[in-house]
């Protein structure tokens, strides 16, 4: 991954992620984020506004309790690679620890940083 610039830039990652919904657990894979928000794909997105509680396997440790709502989803759409099926997150709720830790992540410091992956077939299938 190369770091972007630009303060609206996000990282592209594989990184997974549990939603803790008022319906359950639900698992998901970041595929790409910044300190405001993510994009989640997932099988079953929430609505537009509802609210989350995420868990984020990042590359050096674990992003807990995440408060975030829904800002944009695709719920309905074809499940492809120009309309994956996900949602984009607002995060309204992050510690400044964490909001750093993403910050950093994507201005970078002029280093290609490298970002575990996760198998997006196996968490599909996981979360099925």
């Amino acid at each position: 991954m190369v770091p972007e610039t630009n303060s609206t830039s996000r990282a592209q990652v594989k990184w997974s992620v549990t939603m803790d919904t008022g319906e359950g657990p639900a698992d998901g894979v970041i595929v790409n984020i910044n300190n405001n928000g993510a994009f989640i794909r997932c099988h079953k997105p929430l609505r537009l506004s509802e609210t989350c509680t995420l868990s984020i396997q990042s590359p050096d440790h674990a992003i807990e309790d995440v408060a975030a709502e829904v800002v944009w989803t695709n719920i309905h759409g074809p499940d492809d690679d120009l309309t994956p099926r996900g949602m984009g997150v607002r995060f309204t709720e992050i510690s400044t620890e964490e909001e750093r830790y993403l910050r950093k992540l994507v201005r970078g410091d002029g280093r290609v940083q490298e970002v575990p992956e996760v198998d997006l077939d196996e968490t599909f299938q996981m979360a099925s």
